[in-house]
Order: C-alpha cells, then sequence, then structure tokens
C-alpha cells in the first residue's frame, strides 16, 4: 500500500515540485494552500506524513502543528523553513515537529526524511511495554509515557520522550551521533543536520529545569553520554 504525504505549503513552486517529486517515488500526494485548508485535509485524507511549511498568512506552520498536537494527531511532521535561526528551529521541534528542513533544500535529501519518517512510523510490537527505567533522580514509565525528575513531572514532546529513553537504555555508554541518528530519526542520507544538536539541547533544558545537575554530557568528537558526574 502506498503511504499517503500532506504538502501544506502556500508557494506554489515549492508544492509542484514537491508533488512531482514525491509522486515520481511512488507516494500519494496531497496538497493544501494554507494553515486552515491543511487542517481540513489533514480530517479528510488521514495522510501518513505531513510536509508543513512555516511561513504562511493567516496560520503559520506553528499554529498548524500546535493544534494538530492538540487534537491528538500522531502523524510525522516535517516542517520547512526559510529561517536557519536555532530559536525557529527550536519553537518548530517544540510545537510537535518530528524534524525541520531550511530551505532551499535539495530533493535527495528531503526524500531521505520522508523515507526515515515514515520508518518510524510503522507500528511495531512494544517491548517496553511495563518498564520504568530510572537513573539517578530520573524516573520513565514506558506505559504512561511520563518521566518525573526530583518529583517534578517533565513536559517532553515524543521525540525527546524517545531520545531520553535511548539514553536510559544505555546509562554510562558513550552514543555515537551517527548512532543516535539512526535509532531516533532512521537517517540513510548523508547530509549535514544539526537536528541532534538542537534536541540534545532542548533536552538538556528540560531535565535541568529545576536545578538538577547536567546528566546529558557531550564528549567532544565522539557523541554523548549519561552519566551522573559533573
Amino acid at each position: 500500500m502506498r503511504s499517503s504525504i500532506l504538502v501544506i505549503d502556500d508557494d506554489e513552486k515549492i508544492t509542484s515540485m514537491l508533488r512531482r517529486g514525491l509522486a515520481f517515488e511512488g507516494y500519494d500526494v496531497h496538497t493544501a494552500r494554507n494553515g486552515a485548508e491543511g487542517l481540513s485535509t489533514v480530517m479528510a485524507a488521514d495522510p501518513d506524513l505531513i510536509i508543513l511549511d512555516v511561513m504562511m498568512p493567516q496560520m503559520d506552520g506553528f499554529e498548524v502543528c500546535r493544534r494538530l498536537r492538540e487534537g491528538g494527531s500522531t502523524v510525522p511532521v516535517l516542517m520547512l523553513t526559510a529561517k536557519d535561526e536555532v530559536e525557529n528551529r527550536v519553537k518548530g521541534l517544540d510545537t510537535g515537529a518530528d524534524d525541520y528542513l531550511v530551505k532551499p533544500f535539495a530533493l535527495e535529501e528531503l526524500l531521505a526524511r520522508v523515507r526515515a519518517l515514515l520508518r518510524r512510523k510503522e507500528t511495531k510490537p512494544d517491548e517496553t511495554a511495563g518498564q520504568r527505567l530510572t537513573f539517578e533522580d530520573i524516573i520513565m514509565d514506558m506505559d504512561s509515557r511520563e518521566v518525573l525528575r526530583g518529583g517534578q513531572r517533565l513536559e517532553l514532546t515524543a521525540k525527546e520522550f524517545d531520545l531520553l529513553h535511548l539514553f536510559m537504555q544505555n546509562p554510562k555508554r558513550l552514543l555515537t551521533r551517527d548512532l543516535i541518528m539512526d535509532k531516533i530519526w532512521g537517517y540513510d542520507y548523508s547530509g549535514e543536520s544539526n537536528v541532534l544538536e538542537v534536541y540534545i539541547a532542548m533536552l538538556r533544558q528540560k531535565t535541568e529545569e529545576y536545578g538538577g545537575k547536567r546528566l546529558i554530557q557531550t564528549i567532544r568528537g565522539a557523541g554523548y553520554i549519561l552519566r551522573g558526574d559533573s
């Protein structure tokens, strides 16, 4: 069965290019010209993935993504943005987007991101049901997907939860950047992306919000590690 992709973008040139490129790769493609139309199309088409532009009139991509997540939608969202500032990337991810791509982009990279997000969406047996992971003062409940640190509940996005879960499964073990990208994003593209660095920064901010010491540490030139030393 072919995967269905919804492109929400007010730029007709971008929309046309994506429609042709995605259709050539075998995807069923739907399009919407603005945020409101996009939300309506999500209800009608039930896409497997959404490619969402940030800069749109009336309702921008951040608001579209926020409404999707508040409505309970878990469809993967790949955001397109002309803004390369870190705060805009963080805002997009924090509203519930799964990944982002800065314009201008190569179609090959977008297709790689699409394939990776669709692979992550595939339903697999839940091998973590009933698990309760702990490390120092962090408690992670896999059934409720709730994370506590020092008794305080942490508000994590789905991707932040998955990233922390990977660290909690491998405490005191060095995780290379390539390993993390493969496990969390499933990338098969060799291009550069700093989405991991953005997520690490966001996860650190939230896990340290109530004064907790830094547990996710950088090993320069090697990767990241979850450990208790400062």
